[in-house]
């Protein structure tokens, strides 16, 4: 089950949680007003959330193993300054003004929990953000600092970060970053996902030269 497919699943159960809830808060000849006045609304809230959950996950792409989520490229623009262009799987491309000597991209990875594992789900990840850094610890405290959002905004509440501080009985969430490598003209990596994280490697030899001449 991938993850066009699974919002609506979520989305269909939400529904009958609605319609649950309603049937509750509308019987007359229940017994224990109280007790049907909560179970409704409890139902109704779960509904929301699960909507709002479904609505949040078509930001996210399945992964089972090692795969490639985004290029990255640059190009010097000035000193300690590079035009970071991050081109993604679909074919979009963004361009970022990063200062510093290094740079770093960051992932948000969800895995289903029991018993939505069971139904196939897969675990997914949306970028995050991109960010350089310079390599001098005085530089870094008095230079500005680049960070660029890279995910989608969330839809009502941001259900990755809420799972991240365990606020959540369908997912487990973590960030998956890639070590800080060197920014140089001419540079291209690619950025994978896989079960530890993700991994950036160089593609040419501006990318191998810059490692190389880092070590």
């Amino acid at each position: 089950m991938n993850y066009t497919l699974a919002p609506l699943v979520l989305i269909a159960f939400s529904l009958l949680f609605v319609l649950l809830g309603a049937w509750v808060l509308l019987r007359q000849k229940w017994v224990l007003q109280w007790l049907k006045g909560t179970a409704g609304l409890l139902l109704v809230v779960l509904a929301i959330y699960m909507s709002v959950f479904a609505l949040n996950l078509y930001g996210y792409k399945e992964y089972a193993q090692e795969v490639s989520v985004a290029t990255v490229s640059f190009r010097e623009s000035g000193d300690q300054s590079f035009i970071a262009t991050v081109t993604r799987t679909d074919g979009s491309a963004e361009d970022f003004r990063l200062k510093g000597d290094q740079w770093q991209l960051d992932a948000r990875v969800i895995k289903w929990k029991m018993p939505f594992s069971l139904l196939g789900l897969k675990p997914g990840y949306q970028l995050d953000r991109i960010q350089g850094r310079y390599y001098a610890l005085e530089d870094e405290r008095s230079l500005e600092r680049t960070v660029y959002s890279l995910h989608r905004d969330p839809v009502g509440l941001d259900v990755w970060l809420l799972a991240k501080e365990g606020w959540s009985l369908i997912i487990d969430a973590r960030y998956g970053s890639a070590a800080y490598l060197p920014m140089a003209d001419g540079a291209l990596f690619e950025v994978n996902v896989g079960p530890t994280g993700l991994v950036a490697r160089p593609m040419n030899g501006s990318a191998q030269q810059a490692i190389s001449g880092w070590d």
